[in-house]
């Protein structure tokens, strides 16, 4: 399976940004370089998620024990080209899965594990998998169960019953022998599909996204030289293994750079935490709500011995300044600030190039960009341009707001078996559906404004729900917030404020809220009119705010 077109592999491979390497062919190449270093490690209770031992697996032990793995999956019936859904927590065998995949040629496509049969039976029809992958053990549940909306009864594969994970003591010589022989029948192709993830369906039902290795590694090749990843590196993953956040932030660039991944299922911050100062860990990524809880809560993080963490990356929502000042100033921990996408959109404020946090909490570089000052590969090999999103006229003063796109080596070539009408510009962007303004003396950084669907429409008047949650993220008494929008005769939309209270017995008013907020500058016109106490803010299997939700509820 390949999507891209000749053209565009001569063109990346003439620039240096594709090549001949597979997931597969990095991990040889660790195996020769450092065998011997951490390459995959559970989490410390992982008896809790699947019954099993934690494991702990070098370079040299995570190739032999994904190439025992591609064995039995052969034995089972597993073949070159076969797609194969993929359904198991953040464990090690989920990594050996990729793995295996790679040396098989077989097209993974990963599934969160709150996707139930149903979920699994839409995108199968979109798939059309050979087989499914998942475990008898999971929190008490059967994901391989789930296998029987994708697939035959007979297809339905199960970690530690059909097959496990073996070989970390070595290969026999006959099963290194037949493995090799494999390799050498099927020749790998980095411009093979690799993988289908599933869009995050923030807004409706998830779509397939299809990345070669190319692709994968050139995200994962931004995401190591945008977050100054080092050899050795021991990086804490606590998003699910399916999707950009984790494959391009972890998988990827783990191997490409010598690195280690520790592994992390569910977000459970104690053990996060834990999992932090027992693994000295170098690097994580985390999510804007969990930092925020940390800036908010310094006995938490002062009980912890975390001498060895040089930096977390955040994304997927507005940072808080406050949270930025707190972590670099009192914890000595810098910030990254990420944006991306399935799809393969690539943005990373790093505090070497935006030294000021406040300005790096909002701020992205505009990045491929023909007349910005940023330099090197990571703002060089994508391009980016914003367009009027309703005639498609190129906006490019500062001051202007239109949406976002892209191209470059990181991006796909489209949706699973859509015509994807709409999906791309005419010359060849993906239109990502974000908000973004053009902003700095000279034009030089994007501001994201929010999703397209998502702004509200006040009586003509714009709004970005996601910048008042960032502004809100720093008034004190609050867990969790979100704005949105809810029907209004008058004027079509108007805001309102859903909050989770730290303290149930004294939660904020409306009327605090917008004083906070005019504090902060905003202008009238964006203050909430309403507002709403939850227990909980509703988001999808990878974290994110299900805003439409919200809105339904408030009709």
């Amino acid at each position: 399976m390949q999507t891209s077109t000749p053209e565009r592999i001569q063109r990346y491979e003439d620039a240096g940004y594709w090549g001949s390497a597979t997931l597969c062919s990095l991990l040889a190449h660790q195996v020769a370089e450092r065998p011997h270093a951490v390459a995959a490690v559970d989490q410390f209770n992982k008896q809790e998620l699947t019954g099993g031992d934690p494991q702990r697996l070098s370079f040299k032990q995570l190739d032999d024990v994904s190439s025992a793995m591609a064995l039995d999956l052969l034995a089972l019936g597993v073949r070159h080209g076969d797609r194969m859904m993929v359904q198991l927590p953040n464990v090690v065998e989920l990594m050996a899965c990729y793995y295996a995949a790679s040396k098989l040629g077989v097209v993974i496509s990963p599934l969160p594990v709150q996707y139930g049969r149903h979920e699994i039976g839409s995108l199968a029809i979109a798939l059309e998998p050979s087989w499914f992958i998942g475990t008898r053990s999971f929190r008490g549940q059967s994901l391989a169960d789930h296998g029987s909306a994708a697939v035959a009864s007979s297809a339905v594969l199960a970690v530690d019953e059909d097959f496990s994970l073996r070989g970390r003591d070595g290969l026999s010589h006959d099963e290194q022998s037949r493995i090799d022989q494999y390799l050498s029948d099927h020749p790998r192709d980095a411009n093979a599909i690799f993988s289908v993830c599933w869009t995050s369906g923030t807004t409706g039902t998830p779509k397939g996204v299809p990345r070669s290795h190319n692709m994968w590694l050139a995200s994962g090749r931004m995401t190591a030289v945008g977050s100054e990843y080092q050899q050795g590196d021991l990086l804490l993953n606590p998003f699910p293994m399916v999707n950009m956040s984790a494959l391009g932030g972890f998988l990827f660039p783990a191997v490409r750079e010598g690195c280690g991944v520790v592994l992390h299922h569910p977000l459970d911050v104690p053990v996060f935490l834990q999992q932090i100062q027992q693994e000295q860990i170098t690097f994580t990524i985390a999510p804007p709500a969990l930092l925020n809880k940390l800036a908010k809560e310094p006995e938490l993080w002062r009980r912890f011995d975390f001498s060895q963490l040089r930096a977390i990356g955040s994304g997927s929502a507005p940072l808080a300044p406050d949270m930025i000042d707190v972590f670099e100033n009192d914890y000595g921990v810098a910030i990254y600030n990420i944006y991306g996408s399935n799809e393969g959109i690539a943005l990373i404020s790093s505090p070497t190039a935006i030294p000021d946090a406040r300005a790096r909490a909002e701020l992205f570089p505009r990045s491929g960009f023909g007349g910005n000052k940023w330099r090197g590969e990571l703002h060089e090999s994508v391009k980016s341009k914003v367009i009027d999103p309703d005639d498609g006229r190129e906006l490019t003063a500062p001051g202007d707001r239109g949406e976002l796109c892209f191209s470059g080596p990181t991006v796909f070539d489209g949706y699973l078996g859509a015509k994807d009408d709409g999906v791309f510009t005419q010359d060849g962007f993906f239109r990502t559906g974000d908000l973004v303004d053009i902003t700095g003396d000279q034009g030089e950084y994007y501001r994201i404004a929010g999703r397209l669907k998502d702004i509200i429409n006040r009586g003509g008047m714009k709004i970005s729900p996601s910048e008042l949650d960032a502004l809100l993220d720093g008034f004190q008494g609050l867990a969790e917030v979100a704005v949105c929008a809810y029907p209004d005769d008058d004027l079509g939309e108007r805001v309102c404020v859903c909050v989770v209270p730290s303290q149930e017995e004294n939660p904020p008013t409306l009327d605090e809220l917008c004083e906070y907020l005019i504090g902060c500058g905003v202008a009238t016109f964006k203050l909430p009119e309403r507002i709403r106490i939850v227990t909980a803010l509703p988001r999808n299997p990878l974290g994110k705010i299900l805003r439409h939700e919200l809105s339904d509820s408030l009709d």
